[in-house]
């Protein structure tokens, strides 16, 4: 491609696509498949030093045993507001302070919970795709009006609405990708 408009379209395409895929996959590994990981606390806020911060700058995070994860907060008059942050976050964890840390035990899944997330893993799946097709209606709109403006040939035009099928096609095999990887974690007993 000689048309420098092009290769911005393109260039534009496959960053916005790399972030929906890249967007999908941390959310789902916000989601619990039963075994304990520190990644479902990322997103947690607490409140601390009058201010909100995240629960990983204010101690370590670890990973005690399959099913365990333990914080240690670097300042031990954190806990209570720790502690409220996580029963506030609605993860589904109650934690467990013995003074010094706070244990997160994760639970069992049961069947039901399990086929919950695999609808909700599903649902994110679907945002993905939509948010694909969003950044596909803008390129091609982007190459309709270079062709309407006479920067393209009708022939370069086709060729490049073929080239973000192309894109968007591998895009949508990377989602479905992750989808049915995270269920059959979800799924894995």
């Amino acid at each position: 491609m000689e048309n420098e408009k092009l290769e911005e379209i393109f260039l534009v395409l496959e960053d916005k696509l790399d972030k929906v895929v890249n967007v999908l996959k941390d959310e789902y590994g916000t989601i619990r498949a039963g075994r304990a990981n520190p990644h479902i606390l990322d997103r947690l806020q607490v409140e601390a030093y009058g201010g909100m911060s995240p629960l990983n700058q204010l101690g370590n995070i670890s990973v005690a045993d399959a099913r365990c994860l333990v914080i240690s907060p670097w300042d031990k008059s954190l806990l209570k507001s720790i502690e409220k942050a996580i029963l506030a976050s609605n993860i589904g964890l109650n934690p467990t302070n013995d003074g010094n840390v706070i244990r997160l035990v994760f639970p069992e899944l049961t069947e039901e919970r399990r086929k919950d997330l695999v609808k909700q893993v599903r649902r994110m799946g679907e945002d993905a795709k939509v948010a694909a097709r969003n950044v596909r209606r803008e390129a091609m709109e982007g190459i309709k009006k270079m062709k309407n403006g006479k920067e393209i040939s009708e022939d370069e035009a086709s060729n490049a609405e073929l080239d973000v099928e192309k894109n968007i096609a591998k895009c949508m095999e990377e989602l479905d990708k992750a989808v049915s990887a995270k269920e059959k974690e979800l799924m894995t007993i």
